[in-house]
């Protein structure tokens, strides 16, 4: 029998749904480098779905498919989605250097 989670560990959010292979591209798009996080955050995902950004709330989860963040080694990537709030990334798999940047 396993003890109750704690309030802690507990997230409670809507749950944004993306398929496989979502690109880090995608989450930090390059044009916005030389930008502040907070503008960068605002262009997170929004190739794949352009209301994310603004629609996103805090706690929400993001649940992705198979090799969830894919692409180039952008540390942005999952700087962008913890600017906005998310509360935990889900996902089938994880691309090795998403992992590395989100730890």
């Amino acid at each position: 029998m396993s003890a109750a989670p704690s309030a802690q560990h507990l997230v409670k959010g809507a749950a944004w749904v993306f398929g496989d292979e979502i690109n880090t591209d995608a989450m930090a798009p390059g044009l916005y480098f030389k930008e502040s996080m907070a503008v960068m955050a605002q262009h997170c995902l929004e190739t794949i779905d352009p209301d994310f950004a603004t629609q996103v709330r805090p706690g929400d989860i993001v649940v992705g498919g198979r090799n969830f963040g894919v692409g180039s080694a952008r540390e942005q990537a999952p700087m962008a989605l913890q600017h906005l709030g998310v509360g935990a990334i889900i996902a089938v798999s994880f691309s090795r250097i998403f992992y590395r940047n989100a730890i």
